[in-house]
């Protein structure tokens, strides 16, 4: 049996999806994908749950993919580096397309698939000290599977600039060019993560913050003109909602709404 890497829980409405590999400076590998992806089933189920916290212990968030994983890649035929691909691809798109908001809290260095990890969720708050990059081409590696988000995150001047050279970045700089959303010391970041999530679970309808999250995915892979009908009709969609009729008899009669 694997062991345990990654845990779930939820206090409040805010689960917990935490990286528990400290030792190994939370890199990743198959089981831990595997992992994190049952966790992201788990929560999408959770009735209880409204938004995510993705965190790791110790140091650093993740240092990319272990260097076990890494020498094992050297032995595989094509079938089988095709099947790890999208192994990871499909925790991206999980993470990238969850029907709740998702929130990377960042306490150290996130790097190559660490990277990708907070390029797919949508907000990160991250500590001072934390370093960003996709390193992949100083092995001799490629971002492949990052690069379809990253393009869409931060467009292609800024995508090549960090792909490319594959240098890492401080988190000044990272929340300068939009890859991260908020820096804050690391006696505070913990404070700031719950006084955010508290927000969004009390001041949003969790049926508003699915359908405008889709919207967002959707409307940038449509011309303006299908954008726009699609836009429409997801409009009209979120006016049969419980929550857009709740919402709105409340603010009509001046009545204070928590969701």
């Amino acid at each position: 049996m694997d062991p345990q890497f990654v845990s779930y829980s939820c206090i409040n409405r805010v689960g917990t999806i935490q990286i528990n590999r400290a030792e190994k400076r939370n890199a990743l590998n198959s089981i831990i994908i595997d992992q994190l992806k049952s966790s992201f089933k788990e929560a999408a189920s959770d009735k209880n749950c409204k938004v995510i916290v993705l965190k790791s212990t110790g140091t650093v968030f993740s240092a990319g993919a272990d260097l076990e994983y890494l020498s094992k890649i050297l032995d595989n035929g094509e079938g089988e580096n095709l099947a790890d691909s999208m192994h990871l691809m499909e925790l991206f798109n999980i993470i990238y397309n969850f029907p709740k908001v998702v929130i990377a809290q960042v306490q150290g260095d996130a790097i190559a698939g660490g990277c990708g990890l907070i390029t797919v969720c949508d907000f990160v708050f991250s500590v001072p000290e934390a370093r960003f990059g996709y390193t992949e081409v100083k092995i001799g590696f490629v971002p492949a599977i990052v690069s379809a988000f990253l393009l869409r995150k931060l467009g292609e001047t800024r995508a090549k600039e960090l792909l490319l050279t594959g240098n890492l970045i401080g988190a000044s700089e990272a929340r300068n060019i939009g890859l991260i959303n908020y820096v804050e010391q690391e006696n505070e970041i913990n404070n700031k993560v719950a006084e955010f999530t508290s927000n969004l679970c009390h001041s949003a309808s969790a049926e508003s913050l699915k359908f405008t999250k889709k919207i967002i995915n959707t409307v940038q892979e449509q011309n303006l003109d299908d954008a726009l009908i699609w836009s429409a009709k997801q409009n009209a969609r979120a006016r049969e909602h419980e929550d857009c009729k709740k919402g709105i008899t409340s603010f009509l009669n001046k009545e204070k709404i928590t969701w």
